[in-house]
């Protein structure tokens, strides 16, 4: 399936910097996300990619230059529940199941259309797990619990630090499958990586930090 890119982005970046202790962590950047595109944020570690992730998602002030969303000066406000960010803390209550943990995250944040918390689930491959304590599981399918959240969640643009850390090859592919559906649906995705992926194509953009 291919997705047109509009030429209203939904993500505008003009000369935005952060900075910490009057240093910037990162030079200025430029850039847009639209409907469909993947992005990857590329560099090594210290280079900034989480304090990127970070200012987009409003856990961070920006330091200079403008964010823009759908056209308009970014006002968190008004995109509430359009931007997800899934960071190393998954944000999952380590005593409650991952059925529990979902339907928590459901009643605050709403629901996908067509999705269910069962079809999530067994979705990212924890099919028997529904039950079982979140501290129970093992660092990949906390993991997996978490990517379950994004399918159900009904945000447009995904912020998503380090997705494939503690992850093996199957959790790798579920990751990329993921993305892959969101991005065809008409989402967009800004992940963060160390190093080269697996995925090419004209909706894949790259941002690339130098330490």
């Amino acid at each position: 399936m291919t997705v047109s890119i509009p030429h209203t982005p939904l993500l505008e970046a003009r000369s935005v910097s952060f900075f910490r202790r009057d240093e910037a962590v990162f030079a200025p950047l430029d850039f847009d996300v639209h409907p469909g595109q993947l992005t990857l944020v590329e560099g090594d570690n210290g280079s900034g990619k989480t304090t990127l992730l970070r200012v987009l998602a409003g856990l961070l002030h920006v330091g200079a230059g403008e964010l823009r969303w759908r056209g308009a000066p970014l006002r968190r406000s008004e995109c509430a529940g359009e931007i997800l960010f899934l960071g190393h803390q998954l944000g999952l209550k380590a005593d409650l199941s991952p059925h529990e943990n979902l339907r928590i995250a459901v009643g605050l944040h709403g629901q996908r259309a067509g999705t269910s918390i069962g079809s999530a689930l067994i979705e990212v491959g924890l099919s028997g797990y529904e039950s079982e304590p979140t501290r129970r599981l093992s660092a990949g399918q906390k993991k997996r619990a978490a990517l379950a959240r994004l399918l159900l969640l009904p945000a447009t643009l995904w912020l998503l630090d380090e997705p494939y850390a503690n992850l093996d090859r199957a959790g790798i592919a579920l990751v990329n499958h993921v993305l892959k559906w969101h991005t065809d649906s008409g989402g967009a995705a800004l992940v963060s990586s160390h190093g080269t992926t697996n995925f090419a194509g004209d909706t894949v953009r790259r941002i690339h930090l130098h330490e």
